[in-house]
């Protein structure tokens, strides 16, 4: 091929190909004005609290955690801490804990302990965390027909724990999604009828979509507004899973700050624009807003 032949392809390849035009990104210069800085001055300070305040939840992560019984305590610190988003500051603790779980789960001799919220929830966190424990449990709250009971209907606490557990299930475990058309049947039935509001609101989040498949950082934004208005919140925890909300939005910000710095430093708007509508996808609320941490 000649050169005059490469230079009309090079052309006509030129003409066909797309330029960018995305919309103007609904961020603005937000985030290239981002001061960090002085974020991170103020959240020096914050350190030695968070530091107490996870002492203080690892005491009650561990407190009588070798006892031969279900810890039903821990089973809901953990499912809380899991859910404010607070995990990663706790795994050896939280690993520590389930593993007791795991390896007393096959004991029958506790099976009285296990009703079906805590069954349900023992299920979900030994799943979630790589122990692959067999569904069978749930068998005990099937009647003589093979069918979950009707009975269990009247825990809504416990058909909600048997649904969220029910989708950390794998192919071929039957009775996972049997459990997922019985307990979604009837929480759609009782969603509207039920007097308590918090409850409510949990069984429509759930049915809208269950837990497993929720982005966690988005959830635990969420769940936060929740969980302070539990009259039974634990107050060290509710206080560091605000801090911490506000100590990873600021490192969000800052890695994004620094992206649109360093890469588009010049006239590269257009293309900017659309890397910031793809980078942005954690949610205007968890980018934007901060938790009031007293």
């Amino acid at each position: 091929m000649s050169s005059d032949q490469v230079s009309q392809v090079s052309e006509k390849v030129g003409e066909m190909r797309r330029i960018p035009n995305f919309p103007p990104s609904i961020w603005g210069d937000r985030f290239i004005k981002y001061n960090y800085e002085e974020d991170n001055i103020n959240h020096a300070s914050q350190l030695q609290e968070i530091e107490e305040l996870k002492e203080q939840v690892r005491e009650e992560l561990l407190a009588n955690v070798n006892q031969y019984s279900l810890p039903k305590q821990q089973l809901d610190l953990i499912d809380t801490i899991e859910h404010l988003g607070l995990g990663y500051h706790f795994e050896t603790e939280v690993q520590q804990v389930l593993q007791h779980l795991y390896d007393t789960y096959n004991d029958d001799s506790h099976d009285h302990e296990y009703d079906l919220y805590n069954a349900a929830l023992c299920f979900r966190l030994l799943r979630q965390h790589g122990h692959h424990v067999s569904c069978d449990k749930f068998n005990k709250f099937k009647d003589d027909k093979g069918n979950f009971k009707e009975s269990l209907a009247s825990d809504v606490s416990g058909m909600l724990s048997l649904y969220q557990a029910a989708y950390v299930g794998v192919h071929g475990e039957d009775i996972l999604e049997e459990a997922i058309a019985f307990t979604a049947a009837h929480l759609q039935s009782m969603a509207t009828h039920l007097t308590n509001p918090q409850l409510a609101a949990q069984v429509l989040h759930a049915l809208r979509k269950p837990l497993h498949k929720r982005v966690p950082r988005i959830e635990a934004r969420r769940y936060i507004s929740v969980y302070q208005d539990e009259a039974s919140h634990n107050q060290a925890l509710l206080k560091l899973a605000k801090i911490d909300f506000n100590l990873l939005q600021s490192l969000h910000k800052k890695e994004i700050s620094q992206l649109c710095r360093s890469l588009f430093p010049r006239d590269f708007f257009s293309l900017k624009d659309g890397l910031l509508q793809n980078v942005c996808l954690l949610h205007e609320s968890v980018l934007l807003f901060t938790y009031n941490d007293d």
